[in-house]
């Protein structure tokens, strides 16, 4: 029988590789209806290529929001009322049109040549769009802090039982998703059996979200040049698999959920039936007002 090794890495692979490459070989969709164009924008963003001539870093999934998806804003208008009134609180927002596009591919054909910077927006952390005909709305959006929001934000370093709670409502959010097949982009999952939380991987999490915090940036690879595997090996954990999802700016536990389910290559890690164990951190970074989650959330198969 033959070992299994698989390394993912989704968000920071170069462009033209896949989302989430495994180093060695590593139903039916939801009924509910998907962003098409908010998955392409998602697909952008974790692997951006170039954006005005320079190479551009990936950015986190932004969630899907049906609020930004029903509002409706005429050129000229009041976004912030309309979102408002969408039942959407925002705290910044913007919005992109797209006319002559017959399909959500020849909409981002449309927009991602001259809206790169807006579309790859650090600010974001939700997406809508809107089609009527061949025209087109994009909404890029962030929400005003809510109590949660503001519970979460208010210590620079959460206590472990914060995190380790806040961890344990990730996991249970991962195996409702694994419960039932979907789609992540083009790619079919089986339902998949729920994972069980792991110290050492949730070590290996808080590790590499505090490391972001504490340096304000965000990619897979640590400034000391470590990788997951490194992570996880450095926490105690022996593998036969491992991978991550990281993400940035989410206010909570849903919010940063439902940004890698968009994400088919977050999302693709999430199902992947190979992975039998899960742990998950958060930290904060910034100061004041500024304060904003870094997210890390790293699956295991054990030896």
């Amino acid at each position: 029988m033959k070992t299994r090794f698989m390394n993912f890495a989704a968000t920071t692979l170069p462009r033209g590789l896949l989302v989430c490459l495994p180093l060695l070989a590593a139903g039916a969709a939801h009924a509910q209806s998907r962003d098409a164009l908010a998955d392409l924008i998602n697909e952008y963003r974790a692997d951006p290529g170039s954006c005005g001539g320079w190479r551009a870093d990936p950015a986190p999934p932004l969630a899907p929001h049906p609020a930004l998806a029903r509002a409706r804003v005429a050129p000229g208008g009041y976004i912030d009322d309309a979102l408002e009134r969408a039942g959407y609180p925002v705290a910044e927002a913007k919005i992109i049109y797209v006319s002559g596009a017959r399909n959500a591919e020849a909409a981002m054909d449309a927009v991602w040549g001259t809206q790169c910077r807006a579309l790859l927006g650090a600010e974001w952390t939700s997406v809508g769009t809107a089609r009527s005909g061949d025209s087109w709305q994009i909404v890029l959006a962030r929400q005003s802090a809510s109590p949660h929001v503001s519970h979460l934000s208010n210590a620079r370093v959460a206590r472990q039982s914060e995190t380790r709670d806040i961890g344990k409502l990730i996991l249970d959010a991962v195996n409702r998703a694994r419960a039932t097949p979907r789609n992540c982009g083009t790619r079919h999952f089986d339902a998949a059996r729920p994972l069980t939380w792991n110290r050492s991987l949730a070590s290996a999490a808080q590790a590499h979200s505090s490391d972001m915090a504490r340096q304000s940036y965000f990619s897979h690879q640590g400034r000391d040049g470590s990788e997951v595997s490194d992570r996880a090996k450095h926490a105690g954990y022996r593998y036969l698999g491992i991978g991550e999802n990281i993400a940035a700016g989410q206010k909570s536990a849903d919010e940063v959920m439902a940004g890698w389910l968009a994400s088919p290559g977050h999302c693709a890690n999430i199902m992947d039936r190979w992975f039998t164990e899960m742990g998950s951190a958060y930290a904060l970074g910034g100061g004041g007002s500024n304060s904003h989650p870094y997210w890390t959330q790293v699956f295991g198969t054990p030896k």
